[in-house]
């Protein structure tokens, strides 16, 4: 289903002022997720609930930590379809989830947060997890 563009504007514009790019394409989302130079997060927005209450909010205050991923960018759910689905892609063996949170290390799918670890949760739990994968996945060795 796609959603009216005016309608989530808001909603992309939440993660576009913390930064993150928007990949409209299935190019563009091979131009990011297919560079191997380091760290990625993709955040895969959509129009529900637990995306305004929880995925956002959690990215939002997660960028406030002293270590972060190289870029953020992002797909929407339900709008973007075909590049949602690429993005999708490189997320393998994972079923296709929105919203969802996925970090990408030289190329390499290294962390995810379905749908089902964002839902009911606090975003502050969800923040989190990102700061953890952060200093795991991005902090220079």
């Amino acid at each position: 289903m796609r959603y009216d563009p005016e309608a989530v504007r808001p909603m992309r514009d939440e993660l576009v002022r913390l930064g993150a790019e928007e990949l409209g394409t299935t190019d563009d989302v091979d131009r990011v997720l297919g560079d191997a130079a380091g760290t990625t997060l993709l955040v895969v927005n959509s129009i529900c609930g637990c995306a305004a209450a929880n995925a956002r909010p959690a990215v939002a205050m997660a960028t406030g930590h002293e270590v972060q991923p190289d870029r953020i960018v992002t797909v929407f759910a339900g709008q973007d379809i075909d590049a949602t689905e690429r993005a999708r892609a490189y997320m393998e063996g994972f079923r296709p989830s929105s919203p969802s949170i996925a970090l990408f290390q030289g190329g390499k799918h290294v962390f995810m947060l379905e749908r089902h670890q964002i839902e009911g949760r606090e975003a502050t739990e969800i923040a989190q997890d990102l700061k953890s994968a952060y200093d795991r996945f991005c902090a220079a060795g």
